[in-house]
């Protein structure tokens, strides 16, 4: 009888707190993948362009406007700002690490299956060989929609590496 008590109580105890479940991973769809990672110039010259197309590879249109994204190379955050994923909204400067957002997607105020954007970071923020994670959150939420990594891998080796990375 006391063991029951005691189980029951730390039952009632975690769901009162709240407490995460730390065994749990969540998969992070790819609703947003990337297509292209270029780091040379229109005439195929390495110059460390640094350019991105991005393509809605779901089913439904996100609004533009309450989208924003963050950029990491080789598991470290780029200071790039991406406050907005609406091309009229965006206000690039020079200290904000992205040159020009634009594309279909990024037009009016919707990004429609299949549409992509394309985002031009600074010169010299990609190089051949770098791991790109491209992130995109909603803004209401602040909760992660959308995950891809470039270059891309099949579902198993990115599967084994992140069981081998989180044990």
């Amino acid at each position: 009888m006391l063991a029951i008590t005691i189980v029951l109580a730390t039952l009632v105890l975690l769901m009162v707190l709240q407490l995460p479940n730390l065994w749990y991973d969540p998969i992070v769809p790819t609703v947003f993948e990337i297509t292209k990672i270029r780091d040379t110039n229109k005439n195929g010259v390495l110059d460390y362009d640094s350019y991105m197309v991005v393509k809605n590879s779901g089913k439904i249109p996100y609004d533009n406007r309450n989208l924003y994204a963050k950029t990491y190379r080789n598991g470290v955050p780029l200071p790039c700002d991406i406050p907005t994923m609406n091309g009229n909204d965006f206000l690039p400067t020079h200290h904000d690490g992205i040159q020009t957002l634009g594309g279909f997607g990024s037009h009016d105020f919707l990004w429609y299956p299949e549409a992509t954007i394309s985002i031009n970071y600074a010169k010299g923020t990609f190089h051949p060989g770098d791991i790109v994670q491209f992130e995109v959150y909603d803004k209401a939420t602040s909760q992660i929609i959308s995950r891809d990594t470039w270059p891309h891998t099949d579902g198993i080796q990115e599967r084994c590496m992140k069981m081998y990375l989180n044990h």
